[in-house]
């Protein structure tokens, strides 16, 4: 038998077409981000932020730094989801809470923090690899939990990305790195396409 997570990967699909006026309530929404945040990253730094674009005049404006897609507009929301740079600098704070529940202890907080500010400080490519890789893990995450509540999503990486900082007043130190469509399916969807075989992406060794 299908497990539900194998099943939800198996049959995801990339949502280009939603059923617009559709919306979603704050519950939703916040749980879904909630789940998203599950997702991994270095250290459990948890270098993201998320943006949940649902009135009308914020997706026309997303919309627009989006080389016009319409699905920003018809989906029941769009989320911005960024990487944090120097996140390094609210590691101590990020681990606290594990410290609190008795999960890792101090000693051991102290030194990834230290570890982790001597890689990350003077290094800005590493800085924003590694808010890429966790914003991207998250994004990955919020899909799959969309997908879970029988809702469509879409991954998009054509926009403008300057400009989406500049139109909601991301800080210096956040990238956008991918909006994620989410809600109700229409119809005119493409299936999952076939992927690879695994002779050519896989190597046991």
């Amino acid at each position: 038998m299908t497990n539900p997570i194998q099943y939800a990967i198996e049959s995801r699909v990339s949502t280009n077409h939603f059923q617009p006026g559709r919306t979603l309530d704050d519950g939703i929404i916040a749980s879904l981000v909630a789940q998203a945040s599950r997702a991994p990253s270095a250290y459990n730094m948890q270098n993201w932020r998320f943006i949940a674009v649902r009135s009308a005049d914020a997706k026309a404006r997303l919309r627009s730094l989006a080389y016009d897609q319409q699905k920003v507009e018809d989906a029941s929301v769009a989320f911005i989801v960024c990487g944090t740079l120097a996140a390094h600098a609210q590691l101590a704070a990020a681990l606290q809470p594990s410290v609190d529940a008795g999960i890792l202890e101090q000693h051991m907080v102290d030194g990834w923090v230290a570890q982790a500010s001597a890689a990350h400080e003077r290094d800005p490519v590493l800085q924003r690899d590694e808010a890429i890789r966790s914003a991207s893990l998250a994004a990955m995450t919020l899909m799959l939990a969309a997908q879970g509540m029988t809702l469509g999503s879409c991954a998009m990486v054509g926009f403008d990305a300057p400009g989406v900082s500049r139109a909601f007043d991301l800080d210096a130190a956040e990238i956008p790195v991918v909006i994620v469509t989410v809600g109700y399916p229409a119809s005119g969807n493409w299936p999952q396409k076939p992927r690879k075989p695994l002779p050519e992406i896989l190597n046991i060794v």
